[in-house]
């Protein structure tokens, strides 16, 4: 059973292009992500997959089966059986689709064998636990760390500037859930060894860290639970709306006020997530 009907009927129209397009060519198709960390939210999640084939795809049935399924919100990776028992290192590039369109410029690393390992929803082909998978917990700690600054603290600098695209974002809603929540699962995934959804790390961020930063992690909690905050112009507008409404929705007076707590929270989870890697 599906997590949600929106994800059934989206795995659905999936396999029914593929199957046309390549009978037997997916023997495997798992979800991670928020489907599987039970935190999918249908207005503003993407359903995210592993698909696992025998060998190599063509390239061009993959083409033609993400254009086929058009903008649906289905993300993710191909990747073999030998390649699960493997893991990422070493394997360069494998096709991904991402917002509707197949490309090989993602990264892999080891959040997906993880998830897979962890909490993956089995759609087709074996359960997670009846085959092999790479599984190495000090790959996913080191991954983690690197990823902290690689990624996060890059983000936050560009973020403080107010003039840059982040700049912009982090004044409305989705700025503050991507990056208050995506810091807090960064920590939680060196505090605990596992991943976690975006909720849930908000909820444990309200256990791990000081008052101080109760009421941005709250904010990014209400923000999730509603549900409209996307990357878009429009959802920026509306999340700006928060502020100045009636009733006023969000926990703070201003955008820039919340900003700046969401840009101090990220900075101290960053070097708090960086002292329990180096505490292992």
């Amino acid at each position: 059973m599906m997590p949600h009907s929106k994800i059934d009927a989206i795995v659905e129209t999936y396999l029914s292009i593929a199957d046309m397009e390549a009978p037997d060519l997916v023997e495997g198709l798992y979800l991670e992500g928020s489907a599987a960390l039970g935190d999918y939210r249908p207005g503003t999640s993407d359903v995210d997959f592993i698909a696992v084939t025998a060998a190599a795809p063509p390239e061009d049935v993959l083409e033609r089966i993400h254009t086929r399924l058009g903008a649906h919100p289905f993300d993710g990776v191909y990747l073999t059986w030998d390649d699960l028992r493997r893991g990422p290192d070493g394997l360069g590039t494998r096709p991904q689709a991402l917002h509707g369109r197949l490309n090989r410029r993602g990264e892999l690393n080891p959040v997906t064998w993880h998830t897979l390992a962890q909490h993956g929803v089995t759609c087709r082909g074996p359960k997670p636990d009846e085959f092999e998978i790479w599984n190495d917990p000090d790959a996913l700690a080191t991954w983690t760390d690197d990823n902290l600054d690689r990624y996060w603290r890059r983000l936050v600098s560009r973020a403080s500037r107010p003039a840059t695209p982040w700049g912009l974002i982090c004044l409305g809603g989705y700025g503050t859930l991507w990056i208050v929540t995506g810091v807090a699962r960064l920590h939680y995934t060196l505090a605990t060894g596992d991943i976690t959804s975006k909720t849930e790390a908000g909820r444990y961020a309200l256990e791990a860290f000081p008052e101080r930063w109760h009421r941005v992690v709250n904010e990014a909690l209400r923000v999730r639970e509603e549900d409209t905050a996307a990357p878009t112009l429009g959802s920026l507008a509306s999340g700006l709306g928060d502020h100045f409404g009636a009733p006023r929705q969000s926990l703070y007076g201003s955008p820039f006020e919340r900003k700046k707590d969401v840009l101090g929270f990220a900075g101290q989870a960053i070097t708090s997530a960086h002292a329990l890697y180096a505490a292992r």
